[in-house]
């Protein structure tokens, strides 16, 4: 297995992770900043009003991407699986 072969399938690892965890991280940051506004608006400064919603709102976005981010997965090690002969060598 060569160093182009092995730069390949970590750059390909790579970008799938992203993908797949860019749903969730983005929907993190959104739902932060718009309960950070709020907490700044209203002078509250409680660390559960900023961590719930979060959790929250990470755990339905979850429920919501969970068959996309498992076809990806699957397709992604199918593919993998299925073209193993050049990693062989």
């Amino acid at each position: 297995m060569g160093t182009e072969q092995v730069v390949a399938l970590f750059r390909n690892t790579l970008q799938m992770a992203l993908l797949l965890g860019a749903p969730l991280l983005l929907i993190a940051v959104l739902v932060s900043l718009l309960v950070n506004v709020v907490q700044v608006l209203t002078s509250l400064q409680d660390q559960t009003l900023s961590t719930v919603p979060r959790l929250a709102a990470v755990a339905a976005a979850a429920l919501l991407f969970f068959p996309w981010m498992l076809r990806k997965l699957m397709f992604f090690t199918i593919g993998l699986w299925s073209d193993f002969h050049p990693f062989v060598r």
